[in-house]
């Protein structure tokens, strides 16, 4: 792998970011709306629930990581994209970069931004709700691994299904995150399901995490091998969705579609 060929492809986003504004502002604007939004929703909720349920950090705290995996899968997309949206994929590709390079760039615009958006989250949400991330205590970290390798796969098999069905597939692309949480329990246990969903859940690393985050944050036993399953699981879709990317890619150059890759190529 050369090196100097990946650091191409990050350099090319960074100064995509730098150079524009409307780049640069989403990756604050829809966390800061979210964090914002759901910050008050828990404070409401803690007003008013009896118990001990503490929902600053098992409800707000899951808004929080469940965006940052979505940022990080948005972060592969979205430099993908602007390959596209430019006409640029047929020239990147016509360099001697490989697939392996192209997509190991990808990965590591996607770390940047999306560690960006997660510190400034944390700045909202610590600063304007009271989040202490203390209370995940040394769990934090393979929580967050987690699910930034769930997000890296999410974004690599999203960008093999544009780069079958064309540029206009990219409306595939955004909706998949919200249609994932309901069976990641992003905002409820799992028990809270019906069985056919459970099975699904469970085939998910994302709900892994925030069962344990729940159990953690309301002093509860939480197993260890159910995260170690899940990065397992997490870095097997991540294999399977770069096998995916390259056999698309593959056939997109046998059959000519890469050099006719426009957004009228949708079949």
């Amino acid at each position: 792998m050369n090196l100097s060929r990946v650091s191409a492809v990050v350099m090319r986003q960074f100064f995509l970011y730098r150079g524009s504004v409307a780049r640069a502002v989403p990756l604050f604007a829809w966390v800061t709306i979210d964090m914002v939004l759901w910050g008050f929703m828990t404070k409401f909720l803690s007003g008013i629930a009896a118990g001990s349920y503490r929902f600053v950090p098992a409800l707000l705290g899951a808004v929080l990581f469940w965006d940052f995996m979505t940022r990080v899968m948005q972060g592969v997309t979205t430099a993908f994209f602007e390959d596209v949206w430019t006409r640029n994929f047929l020239n990147v590709f016509a360099s001697p970069i490989t697939v392996a390079e192209y997509m190991t760039g990808l990965l590591l615009s996607s770390m940047a931004t999306s560690m960006l958006g997660l510190l400034f989250m944390v700045a909202i949400a610590t600063a304007g709700f009271g989040l202490h991330f203390a209370a995940y205590g040394v769990m934090l970290v393979p929580f967050l691994v987690v699910l930034f390798l769930f997000g890296l796969a999410l974004g690599i098999a999203a960008t093999a299904i544009v780069l079958r069905l064309g540029p206009a597939a990219e409306w595939f692309v955004w909706p998949i995150p919200a249609l994932m949480a309901p069976f990641a329990a992003v905002y409820y246990p799992l028990a809270t399901l019906p069985v056919w969903m459970r099975a699904i859940s469970r085939l998910l690393p994302a709900s892994y995490v925030f069962e344990g985050m729940r159990a953690v944050v309301q002093g509860q036993h939480f197993d260890p091998a159910l995260l170690a399953l899940a990065a397992a699981l997490a870095l097997l879709y991540i294999l399977a969705a770069y096998w995916l990317f390259a056999r698309v890619f593959r056939s997109a150059v046998k059959t000519g579609l890469l050099a006719r890759y426009s957004a009228e190529s949708v079949s």
